[in-house]
């Protein structure tokens, strides 16, 4: 308990960061078609935020060693406040892009900083209870920065302003914390192949869990919209996907655990091309049906990125895990910077459905892809336990490799 107290700080800082970037999202998505921004520059908005995630995540690690954790947070909030407040100074999509590109900054940098942070106070023992709580205010923020949209009003100074205050407030308790600044962490080497040399189905399954998220979250919006949805119920829409993600990681992590994560990845994407034509035709069925229908797809959509982590892994030795997990998350951005961009035009050119027909063929190309890896490579004999692996930076392999090696080996250093 006097641990999770002592993170209280760190955690508090997580949630008013996921509230605050979390919204930003589909606020801009339902703010461009007040603004009459086409559905294309609204796709690319989505875009622009994760390839402002990809500069944070590389650059980020580079900056603390220069300035510190502080200043380095500090840094990055400052960054994503001014985004948020320029909005409506300048309602042009290219501006907004580039407001985003800064708030992707802002949320790949700080969770770096409170990443980092944990991974210098856990020891061994305490690991494990420091991560699942992460995990779960992460998720717990991610939820409720979806249903932040329901109160704020498109296209509006004081809806942006109420986001910025969030993110500003982010600072308070990282910055007041009795907390000892840690030693900065080296950053990792940003080795792409390396996830290809692991496990080419892995690097797969990540793409096409960017290609299901990305689309969705930053589209998502657009989609609810067109079918039909209130503000409010597009934000229950996409908190449904949410939900549903964070009920799968247990009964998934069993199963992957238990069976040939292979085909665990492959069954997933089954579900998922099911879960996308049941969405598709729940938008006939009322709000009811569409809201269960976002929280199937959030269900087998969501776990994949781990299992497909977790796959990678396996064949991983324990020196390799930090840059494993950081070219996973390399090719992850690489889905995501692409997937909102793509769905946006698709939308635009055959309307809502095509949104998950892009979705549904990206999962039939990871099953074609994994069937055909199960003929050309037998499963590794011995296999690390299943992780929850956010996406949150590519420190996250340090917390989450010596998660594993700690249920491996509790006396690994």
């Amino acid at each position: 308990m006097r641990l999770l107290i002592s993170f209280a700080a760190l955690f508090l800082s997580v949630i008013l960061l996921q509230l605050s970037t979390g919204g930003v999202g589909p606020l801009d998505a339902l703010s461009g078609l007040v603004l009459d921004f086409t559905t294309t520059e609204i796709g690319i908005l989505g875009s622009a935020h994760f390839l402002g995630f990809f500069i944070g995540c590389w650059w980020a690690p580079r900056l603390m060693g220069s300035v510190g954790h502080s200043r380095a947070f500090a840094a990055f909030t400052a960054t994503g406040a001014i985004a948020l407040l320029a909005h409506m100074l300048v309602t042009d999509p290219v501006a907004w892009a580039l407001m985003r590109v800064a708030s992707g900054l802002c949320v790949a940098g700080c969770y770096t900083v409170i990443e980092a942070w944990l991974q210098a106070k856990v020891t061994n023992e305490t690991r494990g209870r420091a991560m699942g709580v992460y995990r779960v205010v992460d998720m717990t923020g991610s939820l409720a920065a979806q249903l932040v949209i329901s109160v704020l009003e498109p296209a509006s100074y004081v809806s942006y302003n109420i986001l910025a205050i969030l993110c500003c407030a982010a600072l308070l308790p990282l910055t007041l914390t009795r907390l000892p600044q840690p030693e900065t962490p080296d950053a990792p080497r940003l080795r792409p192949m390396l996830a290809v040399e692991k496990s080419p189905l892995a690097v797969a399954g990540v793409v096409v869990a960017a290609v299901s998220s990305a689309s969705f979250r930053m589209v998502g919006p657009l989609y609810g919209q067109q079918v039909g949805l209130a503000i409010d119920q597009i934000a229950w829409f996409l908190a449904a996907f949410v939900l549903g993600g964070a009920i799968a990681q247990f009964p998934v992590g069993w199963l992957a655990d238990k069976y040939d994560r292979r085909w665990v990845l492959i069954w997933l994407s089954v579900a998922a091309i099911g879960s996308c034509i049941v969405t598709v035709m729940a938008q006939d069925m009322g709000t009811a049906g569409v809201m269960l229908s976002a929280g199937l797809f959030g269900f087998t959509s969501f776990p994949i990125y781990s299992v497909a982590a977790a796959h990678a892994h396996d064949f991983a030795e324990d020196h390799e895990r930090v840059e494993l997990s950081a070219a996973l998350m390399f090719f992850f951005a690489v889905g995501a910077i692409a997937a909102p961009w793509l769905a946006s035009i698709l939308i635009e050119a055959h309307g809502p459905p095509a949104l998950f027909a892009l979705i549904a063929l990206a999962h039939l190309v990871l099953v074609v892809f994994g069937v055909i890896r199960m003929r050309m490579r037998p499963s590794p004999g011995s296999r690390t336990l299943y992780v929850w692996s956010p996406r949150t930076s590519f420190l996250i392999g340090r917390l989450t490799g010596r998660e594993r090696r700690r249920e491996n080996d509790p006396d690994a250093d």
